[in-house]
């Protein structure tokens, strides 16, 4: 951490992700965050072994956590010059998924609070599971999204109509 990045998290993602999550035996969230993003060099290390491109040089990602088989959730920075909390957050799989989860900061929020972790988005986005609404994570999102509101199929199904080609894009980096 001596290089000067800032690996602080948003403080809204850091209250919603403060306490974690509980996976439940497969009927919760699969979800660990980190207490701070990725360093670029670890995110770059890490992106070489997923894509198996050896001479990867950057990663356009800010990884803020992962599920149980390693997979990452990151903030994907795609939108030129917008701040992190407008790039849209993505998930990409130990097994090679990936998926948009949410179009920004303030709707992950919406979707923690509506019961789904970056993985349960990627894997279920039709609902094919019982998600468990949490009311703090409802409180954090009120807190620093009320206007964002929407549920959790709203907010996956914008997340892919506005990034339909995420998929393509990351497999073709793939070696």
């Amino acid at each position: 951490m001596s290089s000067g990045e800032d690996l602080g998290l948003p403080a809204a993602l850091s209250e919603a992700h403060e306490r974690g999550f509980d996976y439940d035996g497969g009927d919760g969230v699969d979800f660990e965050p980190y207490e701070h993003f990725m360093t670029a060099a670890e995110t770059v290390d890490w992106w070489r072994s997923w894509t198996g491109d050896a001479s990867a040089t950057r990663a356009p990602f800010r990884v803020f956590g992962q599920d149980g088989t390693g997979g990452v959730a990151a903030f994907w920075m795609v939108r030129p010059d917008a701040p992190l909390e407008h790039q849209p957050v993505v998930f990409l799989g130990s097994e090679g998924e990936t998926g948009v989860v949410a179009g920004d900061l303030a709707s992950y929020l919406w979707l923690l609070a509506d019961g789904f972790g970056p993985w349960e988005a990627t894997a279920y986005p039709e609902h094919e599971h019982t998600p468990r609404r949490d009311a703090r994570l409802t409180g954090v999102a009120e807190r620093h999204a009320a206007s964002a509101r929407r549920s959790a199929a709203e907010i996956i199904a914008a997340g892919r109509a506005e990034f339909p080609d995420f998929e393509d894009l990351i497999q073709a980096q793939c070696r």
